[in-house]
């Protein structure tokens, strides 16, 4: 893992500082943003392979910032926070972050984490196969989408939520078959999570009918007439 640069957004020195050495300690290249400025154009210029991003800072909080990140990259993004609630947990989700980890936290829960985001994210760029189904192109190395030709900008778990259902054609999938597979086994949001995905999806893709609902189920992917 020591090629895996990653990136903390966090405004308090003191937490900056034990992360970078958590990190650097576990092999990884830690770089640093203290705020959500230079956090954004980090990533814009220097392509980091993972973000670790504060949700309470001044200025722009963590959402708004992450938000931001998703206007430009699909780099996978763990919250730091030390609010647990549902509600912060499910909103950090819908934003695209790929995990969320309350404060306190051990160095080994961390760099499990870390490894286990890398590792989810891997494996949708270890092939440079194109899949074509139906309307939709999937460039799995570029992570690149099109609808009818045209060019869908997707989040990170959009593109992972799409890449599991077209690789998994005709097939009803549960919605926590999608949860596991996509979010992982260890994350614990509602349900509710992959059918506001599914919705989103949807509408960027401009081919509803392709993602059907399986009633009582789940989803599956099904090009009509087909």
């Amino acid at each position: 893992m020591s090629n895996i640069r990653i990136l903390v957004i966090d405004d308090e020195e003191d937490m900056r500082n034990l992360l970078h050495m958590y990190l650097e300690n576990s092999g990884f290249h830690c770089f640093e943003a203290s705020n959500g400025t230079e956090g954004i154009e980090y990533v814009r210029t220097h392509f980091p392979d993972l973000v670790i991003l504060d949700i309470m800072m001044p200025d722009e909080d963590g959402f708004q910032v992450c938000k931001k990140i998703r206007e430009l990259s699909s780099v996978p993004i763990i919250f730091l926070s030390a609010k647990g609630e549902e509600w912060d947990k499910v909103k950090a989700f819908h934003l695209g972050g790929d995990d969320y980890i309350v404060k306190p936290f051990s160095p080994g829960e961390l760099i499990a984490r870390i490894q286990a985001v890398i590792r989810r994210a891997g494996n949708f760029n270890s092939e440079s196969e194109i899949i074509t189904i139906g309307p939709i192109l999937i460039d799995k190395k570029a992570r690149r989408v099109t609808s009818a030709g045209k060019d869908v900008p997707l989040t990170l778990k959009e593109f992972e939520l799409l890449l599991y259902l077209c690789t998994h054609p005709s097939q009803a999938l549960s919605r926590e078959q999608l949860l596991e597979h996509v979010w992982g086994i260890d994350y614990d949001g509602s349900l509710r999570t992959v059918d506001t995905h599914i919705k989103t999806l949807r509408m960027k893709l401009g081919a509803p009918d392709c993602i059907q609902t399986v009633w009582g189920i789940g989803y599956k992917f099904e090009v009509p007439g087909k």
